[in-house]
């Protein structure tokens, strides 16, 4: 039996479609390479971009719920507890038998990111399963689709990213779009041309959309835009951001300079700050602002992990 749809106190403001996992981060002060054995601290955090996402929008007041794959194990319920506790509702999220709960591991130095190996594969195998709660009247129907944000991450299969971008599931959504490494971006090819998504990419996720280089995000969103999208956001880490749409000049904000404890999850605090700054009707300028100060924010260590 298909679970009633929710009431109106308990929908959610805006979905986040794609990775829930545990993050399991090591972090060092020390300056690392190949082979560095370096004390410093490990820490295990709910993550996973969608994850990353959500939980911003919920310190800022929103209501978010993750459509995603979790598993039924010791792992996963200890995943929702901590969701639950963190305000991101996970009652629309696929809970599988068989699937065990997503993992990813990373190591940053003082000079970023080191190296990272993502465990998604439930996410991959569960495919369109998690996109149930959209058409069996949870949250939609094709012929009375969900109507307001989602934020999806690229951790999705190159199928199922296409269905979604021909989905009537998604005809009336705010599709807010981004890749979930630079190995990935291309699995976003088929949002380039999509009327309704705004894409969030970094300057080399940028150059993999376009097979090409560039030196500044301004440049690159200029490119994007040049290729057939209707609205992108380009980040270049301490540089400056820019967005992007069809038909507008486009808008560049500086980042503040920081002192960077962490990478992991920057340009997730990005989009996410970006998504509630234009909900609350923000000028677009005014939402690149806050956007950038958000993701410097969590780069310094000054907003939670």
């Amino acid at each position: 039996m298909t679970p009633p749809a929710p009431g109106a106190a308990d929908r959610p403001d805006i979905l986040c479609i794609g990775s829930v996992l545990w993050d399991v981060i090591g972090r060092a002060p020390a300056q690392m390479r190949l082979g560095s054995d370096v004390p410093g601290r490990i820490s295990r955090l709910p993550g996973g971009v969608a994850m990353n996402i959500a939980m911003t929008l919920a310190r800022f007041g929103l209501r978010p719920a993750v459509l995603t794959a979790i598993g039924r194990d010791a792992e996963g319920d200890a995943l929702v507890a901590a969701c639950a506790a963190l305000g991101v509702a996970t009652a629309f999220a696929y809970r599988s038998d068989d699937l065990p709960t997503d993992r990813y591991m990373a190591i940053e130095g003082a000079n970023g990111l080191i190296a990272a190996i993502a465990d998604a594969h439930s996410l991959e195998a569960a495919g369109d399963k998690i996109l149930a709660p959209l058409a069996d009247g949870r949250l939609g129907t094709e012929a009375a689709p969900w109507a307001g944000p989602v934020a999806l991450d690229g951790n999705l299969t190159v199928a199922l990213l296409d269905r979604i971008a021909a989905s009537h599931l998604f005809a009336a959504a705010d599709l807010r779009v981004a890749p979930a490494s630079p190995g990935k971006a291309e699995r976003l090819m088929p949002f380039l041309r999509h009327a309704r998504a705004t894409l969030y990419v970094n300057l080399e996720e940028a150059g993999q959309l376009c097979r090409s280089r560039f030196d500044t995000s301004r440049a690159a969103a200029e490119a994007l835009v040049a290729r057939g999208a209707a609205r992108v956001l380009v980040t270049d880490g301490a540089h400056d951001a820019t967005d992007a749409r069809a038909g507008a000049a486009p808008l560049t904000h500086p980042a503040r300079e920081v002192q960077v404890v962490r990478v992991t999850g920057a340009g997730d605090a990005f989009m996410a700050a970006h998504v509630v700054a234009e909900m609350r009707g923000d000028a677009p300028i005014d939402a690149l602002a806050r956007a950038q100060e958000a993701a410097a924010a969590h780069v310094a260590g000054e907003t939670g992990s």
